[in-house]
């Protein structure tokens, strides 16, 4: 079983045991593959350059960031230099032969670029161009195969290349997603939380499966915030092919050994009628 981590780019998400575990699983003989975020990342070389943060609502409630041709610069810096050098050093430090690509690389996530985006800011909708983003419609699973079968684990992350030769900025979530589903994977996304939650506010009620499409329903109505694009990400996993979806702590012990155990909220295609 091929496993697919998203490991998030929060503050409070802090990679050390995911590492660990990825050295546990290679030395079972299982493929991973990693795909990180990095807003925390992203943000704080921003503020160090004097670039406030810009984060905008869509109409359908998802919270994502505007990122202009400055911030775009910042965010390659960040992503593609910083938090992935970390993680494939992190890696190779637990005997892990790891190999760090952006989407840019060997086209490894392409498709249509976004140049304007829909927005809600004061309560109306309106339209923001200059947008540097774009839509994954296409992953080279051939490299990433590549790679798995000579025993490398790759560490991918945005930026995507988009179809007019440019490196935009897409979401890592769904970036996952896409790999996974790519893969025919079982993709873990790691996160601060401990699963998706009846109550956001309650660790207790946690969701912990989601076989049928009732249950996707009712996790829809509990997603907030930064977790409905977890939940879609995790919808579009299912629709691509990958074997389920785990949603789960990035700071629990073991956190991917413990996610594939059971943790955290399982999402299964059969929620998605696949």
């Amino acid at each position: 079983m091929t496993v697919v981590i998203k490991i998030g780019g929060a503050r409070a998400v802090e990679p050390a045991g995911a590492l660990a575990d990825v050295a546990t699983l290679r030395e079972r003989a299982e493929p991973v593959a990693i795909v990180h975020g990095g807003s925390t990342a992203v943000d704080e070389t921003l503020e160090r350059m004097g670039i406030e943060p810009d984060y905008v609502e869509t109409p359908s409630g998802v919270v994502g960031r505007f990122t202009d041709a400055e911030t775009m610069d910042v965010f390659k810096m960040a992503m593609a230099g910083l938090v992935n050098t970390d993680l494939v050093t992190g890696l190779q430090g637990e005997g892990v032969s790891a190999v760090g690509l952006s989407g840019v690389d060997g086209g490894l996530l392409t498709g249509p670029r976004k140049s304007a985006v829909r927005v809600v800011e004061d309560g109306k909708k309106k339209i923001r161009r200059g947008d540097h983003s774009g839509r994954i419609e296409h992953v080279n699973a051939a490299l990433l195969e590549t790679l798995l079968a000579d025993g490398y684990t790759p560490v991918a992350s945005p930026p995507m290349l988009a179809d007019d030769g440019v490196a935009v900025n897409t979401d890592a979530d769904r970036a996952a997603a896409a790999v996974a589903g790519a893969l025919s994977a079982t993709l873990v996304v790691l996160t601060d939380v401990p699963g998706i939650m009846a109550d956001p506010d309650d660790p207790s009620t946690v969701i912990e499966r989601v076989a049928t499409p009732d249950d996707m329903d009712g996790l829809e109505d509990a997603a907030e915030g930064f977790m409905t694009r977890k939940v879609m990400a995790a919808k579009e996993a299912l629709d691509g092919g990958a074997e389920s979806v785990i949603v789960a702590d990035a700071n629990a012990d073991a956190p991917v050994l413990a996610a594939l155990e059971g943790g955290g909220t399982h999402i299964l295609p059969e929620a998605i009628g696949a």
